[in-house]
């Protein structure tokens, strides 16, 4: 087997019934929509912005048994193009039921994601609008039909009456069809439209600003003669990959998850255990990238209220690409589709979306014995990955999931694609940004991902202790000034769960489970160790600061609860702010010894180089979730040494 050659594809499973986390199929999809519309909840104009598995309790899906019968229930957020009016249902496809069904205030609640079909609409209703014309014509630009109008998030804006639907609409600009718009910005003009009445609402116009002349091109025809001395690189694994495949239910060596995938937060991975000799124990019951921020930093008038919630607002998992084998991934790949609804209600199957594979990664341990004939013992170590890559707009993001063979689950976000850009007059720099080309601005800007981690560590009742290293005091237990030790706290109540990184401590996150004891009588623990940056830098009781406000934090601990699903909150669009987080870390709930999501902020403050321009080299970030006192001793040890013609062949 080459590494551009997919494996066979594996069983989906031979159970009656599904499991009650299975990932949507294209029949529920169709049962929904149908219930629905007998219901009389679905006209002409209905579009279905997300149709979402109600996931069960954690209690529910842990007592699960093959054959055993499944409830499935979906979560359908429902709006009205005509009118403007959005709904939220409860359907049970197996017993063909409405179970509830409420409409959404959005002066209050917010909107739902932006809708592909409102992208077309928009870029239709702003280069019919005379202001925009104008505004056009006067930065001489008379030719419109090579206009980019990007509809965006419209964040706090309200205009004149809360509860419109509105998009904010930037405009960049083309030499031809296949150019790269994103080098030739207009700055100064925003469009603020209203998509339920189809009208330009309001032209912000600053000033005309020169649109970068310079093509920012990247295609292998622009760039110059390919280099010749890269030779090639061949994964293989002869015999196949080390992990099986049924249906969603993937295991590999020690380690057994199911995988799920949804239009709102992409991949998400189930009842994660780690066989113990005889024994299966839990480590987390459900772990996602729930939310993610994009937040930049201008003060200029026509670009100071640019800030996305990627998940929230523009639905990330609907976004994800169709992987290719040998670009995407390498190595022996296993692929799983994913089925989603479309805005119609209709079941839509995004091809090759998630990407499993296993691949080297470096010495897992090793030991030379000085004191017996410098014997060696070592071991390379192997991850396994599980990935999608979804585009919004003009970045490119890759999720990674690994797991390690001595317990470790990593997770890693890459950002590539492009830098989002701005006009500014040639050679005056900003403050805010980096000039990437002559005129053309790459603004200063942070991404905040946020995952949520169900935690569930040798069983579902935990507890999270801060962890700090200090020194120990000068005296009699320090004579030489030497000592040090470690510093815990127990996040006790609701009202202490929000925490930051401390990097001069080494501050990390130990979640325990006080029932279940290793060998040395101590608790077992799971430890999630941050790569910290920069917290949101947007000021308290900013527009920015209030929608996004899980970023002011790297941690959130709060007691789990099935209504608690999104960092931000159900619907972030246009949601007047401190949904979330904020509102569930108020004070009063115990978080000792009890049911537990731990949500963990992070990511780059990005501050674009000319060497990100005009496609930008992944940047990754991530964090760790290392065994703590969960495992007795080493759980690599077994091991079998590299084969001769292997790594460690003499």
């Amino acid at each position: 087997m080459t590494c551009c050659h997919p494996a066979a594809p594996q069983p989906q499973g031979t159970d009656a019934f599904p499991h009650p986390l299975d990932p949507l199929g294209a029949e529920e999809i169709t049962t929904a929509r149908r219930i629905l519309q007998e219901a009389g909840k679905v006209t002409p104009t209905t579009r279905f912005p997300m149709v979402l598995l109600e996931e069960p309790e954690r209690h529910t899906a842990a007592a699960h048994r093959p054959g055993d019968p499944v409830v499935r229930r979906l979560r359908v957020t429902l709006h009205d193009t005509a009118t403007g009016a959005s709904a939220e249902a409860v359907v049970d496809t197996g017993a063909g039921l409405l179970l509830s069904y409420r409409e959404l205030d959005p002066a209050t609640e917010g909107q739902p994601q932006v809708m592909f079909e409102e992208y077309v609409l928009v870029d239709a209703l702003v280069k019919a609008d005379p202001a925009w014309c104008k505004a056009m014509a006067e930065r001489g630009i008379e030719d419109t039909s090579l206009a980019v109008c990007a509809p965006l998030a419209a964040g706090g804006l309200v205009l004149d009456r809360p509860g419109r639907r509105l998009l904010r609409c930037l405009t960049w600009l083309r030499c031809d069809a296949t150019d790269n718009a994103w080098a030739h910005p207009v700055g100064g003009l925003v469009a603020d439209v209203d998509v339920t009445e189809r009208t330009v609402v309001r032209i912000v116009d600053t000033g005309p600003v020169p649109v970068p002349a310079e093509c920012g091109r990247y295609e292998a025809e622009f760039t110059g003669p390919r280099r010749t001395d890269l030779r090639p690189l061949e994964i293989t694994q002869s015999q196949g990959p080390s992990f099986q495949l049924d249906g969603p239910q993937l295991t590999w060596l020690n380690w057994s998850f199911r995988i799920d995938f949804n239009a709102r937060e992409g991949l998400v991975l189930h009842q994660i255990t780690h066989r113990d000799g005889d024994r299966e124990r839990s480590v987390l019951h459900r772990a996602s990238l729930a939310e993610m921020a994009v937040a930049y930093g201008e003060s200029e008038e026509s670009r100071n209220w640019v800030a996305f919630l990627d998940a929230g607002e523009y639905s990330l998992g609907r976004n994800a690409n169709a992987l290719r084998l040998g670009c995407d991934c390498l190595g022996e790949i296993r692929y799983l589709d994913a089925v989603l609804a479309d805005e119609a209600g209709d079941p839509l199957t995004l091809p090759n979306a998630i990407c499993i594979h296993e691949e080297d990664h470096g010495l897992l341990w090793k030991h030379t014995d000085v004191f017996n004939d410098m014997a060696v013992e070592s071991r390379r170590a192997r991850r396994l990955v599980v990935s999608y890559i979804a585009t919004v707009g003009n970045y490119d993001y890759g999720f990674y999931w690994y797991f390690h063979q001595d317990g470790t689950i990593a997770f890693e976000a890459k950002s590539t694609g492009m830098v989002q850009t701005a006009a500014i007059e040639p050679g005056t720099g900003s403050p805010h940004g980096t000039e990437v080309a002559p005129g053309l601005l790459a603004p200063y800007h942070q991404h905040l991902f946020c995952v949520r981690l169900d935690m569930a560590v040798d069983g579902l009742h935990n507890t999270v202790e801060e962890i700090d290293v200090v020194p120990v005091p000068a005296g009699p237990d320090n004579p030489q000034g030497n000592a040090f030790t470690t510093r815990t706290t127990v996040i006790a109540d609701s009202a202490d769960g929000g925490r930051l990184a401390d990097p001069t401590t080494g501050r990390r996150w130990r979640i325990l489970n006080p029932a279940s004891r290793n060998r040395m009588g101590q608790p077992v623990a799971y430890t999630l160790v941050p790569q910290p940056g920069p917290v949101l830098l947007a000021r308290p009781g900013s527009p920015v600061a209030r929608r996004m406000a899980y970023g002011t934090k790297h941690l959130w601990v709060t007691r789990h609860r099935a209504d608690r699903r999104y960092p931000a909150g159900e619907y972030p669009n246009q949601h007047p702010g401190d949904g979330g987080l904020p509102q569930w870390t108020t004070g009063g709930e115990s978080l000792e010894n009890t049911e537990l999501t731990v949500w963990h902020t992070f990511g780059p403050t990005h501050l674009p180089r000319l060497e990100e321009w005009p496609v930008m080299p992944v940047e990754p970030t991530g964090f760790t979730l290392k065994p703590t006192g969960f495992f007795d001793r080493n759980p690599a040890l077994d091991l079998p040494r590299e084969t001769p013609g292997g790594h460690c062949a003499p």
